[in-house]
């Protein structure tokens, strides 16, 4: 196979992420505008463990899409495909962290400008020159962008890529759950590495237990590596009939989980960046699921995702 110039691709949301950080002496809620958005949180987290990332997106020309610019370039992601909308703002997102460390998020994106890329502005060579591409649903909640994302799904298919998708599902942002079940399908049927959480997988198949959920999924789609992320019970992986499962690191720092689910992605999608798809065996993924999950851990303890990924050794040194 020849050589390929990136390592993955992700194309997507990226916004700010208002995290709530105390009061005010008036005591008004203070919040912090935190770089974020799924796809390019996974790849800040490739990027840490040194693989070549590229990101397809747009945001506003305004003061939080030059904040976000400048930050994935800070974190090693390859920005130049990275477009501006001169109409429509940066899309924000405010976060509600709840008592457990979960969170509630309200969205501002009538439109905002990750929803306006169009087809015509997917960029082909990028795509075709890359091993991986990671996409999610946030990118396929609106015609315009939807698009786009099955273009560039089709063009990383077409390349040999390895495809990558994240459903991440964010009900507010549907018009209906019958369409964003449609949409997840698609990406079920298009990909060849699925991350499915708990509540998700629950959501599409009706089944409360995961492995009857995935046994729904396999039964219509062939995806070769499954993941499913179950929070504080951890995670499992699901390969040629087999199931490995992995407790998660709890740390008593947890502050909240924004960005947990993206840095186990990230984990998860560098080893087999590193080992290949075809020919794991029950050893590679009982260590990916362990440096993943520790992964995870880190990032609870820490306000925002894209900017404060931990590198290898830390992983390393935590997981002991």
């Amino acid at each position: 196979m020849r050589m390929k110039k990136y390592d993955v691709t992700a194309m997507g949301e990226l916004l700010i992420d208002f995290t709530e950080n105390g009061f005010s002496k008036q005591g008004n809620p203070l919040f912090e505008a935190n770089p974020g958005g799924a796809p390019c949180n996974v790849l800040a987290m490739l990027s840490k463990l040194g693989y070549k990332t590229a990101f397809v997106g747009k945001v506003g020309n305004d003061i939080f899409g030059r904040q976000l610019k400048v930050a994935i370039e800070e974190v090693g992601i390859e920005n130049g495909f990275l477009l501006v909308d001169e109409k429509i703002h940066t899309t924000l997102a405010i976060v509600h962290t709840l008592e457990d460390g979960d969170r509630d998020f309200s969205f501002y994106r009538n439109p905002g400008a990750d929803m306006m890329l169009t087809e015509d502005e997917v960029p082909e060579n990028l795509i075709a020159n890359s091993r991986m591409f990671h996409f999610g649903t946030l990118s396929m909640t609106h015609e315009g962008v939807r698009a786009a994302t099955k273009k560039a799904v089709q063009i990383a298919r077409k390349s040999d890529c390895i495809i990558s998708f994240d459903p991440n599902l964010r009900p507010p942002l549907w018009k209906n759950m019958d369409e964003a079940r449609e949409q997840v399908l698609w990406g079920l049927k298009n990909c060849d590495i699925l991350k499915i959480s708990d509540n998700e997988i629950i959501w599409l198949t009706g089944k409360k237990n995961y492995t009857e959920g995935v046994r729904w999924i396999c039964e219509r789609y062939q995806i070769p590596l499954i993941f499913v992320s179950m929070g504080k019970d951890g995670s499992r992986a699901y390969y040629k009939g087999h199931m490995i499962e992995v407790k998660a690191f709890l740390n008593p720092n947890t502050i909240e989980t924004t960005g947990a689910g993206d840095t186990f992605m990230g984990c998860v999608l560098g080893t087999i960046l590193e080992k290949g798809l075809e020919n794991l065996t029950e050893k590679d993924l009982h260590e990916m699921l362990v440096f993943a999950n520790a992964g995870a851990s880190i990032i609870t303890t820490r306000k925002g995702a894209l900017r404060v990924m931990p590198d290898k050794e830390e992983v390393l040194e935590y997981m002991q």
